[in-house]
């Protein structure tokens, strides 16, 4: 299987800090896989509130994640404080990409990037929708 590559841009829209817990780290003393991507939605959960949305009201819409990639660079310990930085990319009729990177707050050490799919969904049809103009233009310079 190829390896995933994930190509960041030169500048996010976003940074947040998130400080790692007891219950984000495994067995193996590092931060567990599956608890990333919960860090990563709590990043996306305020990057939205930053701009006065949710992720039931973009304008009027809600959105669903429709898939994530991800690629470790380093390991990350208790005690840590994650910089997650966020932006968007790769608009398309229903959708776009939240890229993402994850350094160590203190050193810089990048720790992990990925991007997720977002999809808009109008949960009253239960259909997906094209993504919100006004949304969509924020974007648009960047």
């Amino acid at each position: 299987m190829a390896r995933i590559r994930i190509e960041l841009p030169d500048r996010f829209a976003f940074s947040t800090d998130i400080p790692l817990l007891m219950s984000h780290i495994n067995y193996g003393n590092h931060l567990d896989n599956a608890q990333l991507l919960g860090i990563v939605s709590e990043a996306r959960v305020r990057f939205l509130k930053s701009m006065g949305y949710s992720e039931l009201d973009i304008e009027g819409l809600g959105i669903i994640v429709a898939d994530a990639a991800l690629q470790y660079r380093s390991e990350a310990f208790h005690g840590e404080t994650m910089r997650v930085e966020m932006g968007v990319a790769d608009f398309h009729e229903h959708g776009c990409d939240l890229v993402w990177r994850m350094t160590e707050a203190a050193s810089g050490r990048e720790v992990a990037r990925g991007k997720t799919g977002i999809v808009f969904f109008d949960y009253g049809e239960r259909r997906k929708v094209a993504v919100p103009e006004g949304f969509r233009r924020r974007f648009a310079a960047a």
